[in-house]
């Protein structure tokens, strides 16, 4: 029965949870036994609340919070997975720091609350790198999340124990957050769906950086369906944050429709960005699937110009808001890729952050005209497939050497900085069985578009019917050393 269990999908599992074919307690216990099955493999979560999730899953199954019942983003005693930058009250939350590694919130986080209210159940916390800055998940508390596909190889950051743990069915939902990819990434390289919510559409908070769109808080599942029922849990207004605004008057989950789009797609933005070469046949070739249902699909893309140093700036800017004061107090206990970025943004002088501000207005508005013409904007959905597990980044893209471990974001990242909703989709496997993903976008507060584009893609290729998957073990491939075309 619990090997059943794991494998429904979140939406299947949810109308059994509807119809009391089967009850919140019994899919807790199914996650459990999947997870003591699975975790040793792979370190996903390292902290699991199980005696808090069944007593929640008592007082669902007593007919608490029922009179949500009728909210389209109603889990009904679904558990799902909180990732470890957001508190759960009650639960070790560590954000990936040795300086909070005994830290327990009294209080959780206002999307937690609003996630359980709706009938999710935290199972656990997530593994994510430390205070979530890194392209692989790692950090001094935890240790390494392993890929299930290869465990010797990353399953990217930053939401990278959100990722495994709806990979290998551990899960049914993941909660997750996004900067410059730490959804879409970490989709990617697992062979599953993560969305980057258009800014405001999920709260963020308690967060810091409450007036920058850089950081999102959002959903991952296995298949799109999945995606868009627990953004419908995440999505509306908030007054812990300004930027928010009412939940859409129809749900996403009923906006999956498929039609006929008009495409743009990119593999490296003109030349600006190394792209893996078989990373590149996979993913023009997938793309081209669209046609099967009547889509345009063309070469374009706005030129990114100076955009990955402008990110660099403002991604710098977010790091000395959040990280500052405890760089004077805990300098010892903070990873060095976490100082650099904090440094750099110290050391900016007004007129640079001018300058990265009107490069990113100016970035806009070349998205816009984009967007003016084409429904969506189609990548990668990353520029290399997954690495080795103990590399803290890929050393170089196609041959091309990479200065900082933010240089194999910037597809991710131009999406980002642009405040645009982007969903990672499966398109396949690479020769060495490594999953590659596309990253389409669509223009501001057009999540729905992203979604449904997302979905019609996914019913031409079947492919979110490859997991949740048993761990394997691997080798670390060898790099890919051609440079880009």
């Amino acid at each position: 029965m619990s090997e059943e269990l794991i494998r429904l999908t979140a939406t299947e599992a949810v109308a059994r949870l509807k119809r009391r074919n089967v009850s919140p307690l019994e899919l807790v216990e199914a996650a459990a036994s999947r997870i003591a099955q699975v975790e040793p493999a792979v370190n996903a979560l390292p902290t699991l609340c199980l005696d808090r999730a069944r007593d929640h899953a008592r007082r669902i199954m007593a007919g608490e919070a029922a009179e949500n019942a009728a909210h389209p983003g109603w889990l009904a005693g679904l558990p799902v997975t909180i990732k470890d930058l957001t508190d759960v009250a009650g639960v070790r939350t560590t954000y990936g720091s040795p300086i909070f590694k005994d830290h327990v919130p009294a209080r959780s986080h206002p999307l937690v609350e609003r996630i359980e209210r709706l009938g999710g159940i935290v199972l656990g916390k997530s593994n994510t790198p430390e205070f979530g800055a890194g392209g692989s998940t790692f950090n001094e508390v935890f240790g390494r999340t392993r890929n299930p596909w290869n465990t010797a190889l990353t399953c990217a950051g930053s939401t990278g124990g959100g990722a495994v743990s709806v990979a290998t069915g551990e899960a049914w939902l993941a909660h997750g957050t996004d900067h410059a990819g730490s959804l879409r990434r970490p989709g990617t390289y697992c062979g599953v769906v993560g969305l980057r919510p258009s800014p405001g559409r999920v709260t963020r908070g308690t967060a810091s950086n409450l007036f920058s769109p850089l950081s999102v808080h959002g959903p991952m599942a296995r298949n799109v369906a999945d995606v868009a029922l627990f953004l419908d849990t995440m999505a509306g207004w908030d007054l812990a944050d300004p930027l928010t605004w009412e939940a859409p008057a129809t749900p996403y989950v009923a906006s999956l429709a498929p039609r006929r789009f008009r495409i743009g797609y990119t593999a490296d933005f003109h030349g600006k960005l190394p792209v893996d070469r078989e990373t590149r046949a996979i993913c023009e070739a997938a793309v081209h699937r669209f046609a099967e249902a009547g889509c345009v699909v063309e070469e374009a893309a706005p030129a990114l110009e100076e955009l990955q140093e402008a990110f660099l700036v403002l991604r710098s800017q977010h790091f000395v808001v959040d990280r500052e004061l405890q760089l004077q107090t805990h300098r010892d206990l903070i990873k060095p890729d976490i100082i650099w970025n904090t440094e750099r943004g110290l050391a900016a002088t007004p007129s640079r952050l001018a300058w990265a501000e009107r490069e990113r207005a100016a970035w806009y508005r070349r998205v816009a005209a984009h967007f003016s013409e084409f429904d969506l904007l189609i990548t990668p959905g990353a520029a290399t497939p997954a690495f080795d597990v103990m590399l803290r980044h890929p050393e170089s893209v196609a041959g091309v050497k990479l200065e900082n471990y933010m240089a194999a974001s910037m597809l991710n990242a131009a999406i980002t900085l642009a405040g645009c909703p982007a969903v990672a989709v499966p398109c396949g496997l690479d020769q060495y069985g490594r999953p590659v993903g596309l990253q389409i976008a669509a223009a501001p507060r057009q999540d729905a578009t992203a979604l449904a584009a997302a979905a019609l893609f996914e019913s031409l290729t079947g492919l979110d019917r490859a997991v949740p998957i048993d761990p394997r073990p691997g080798v670390v491939p060898p790099p890919e050393q051609r440079t880009a075309a």
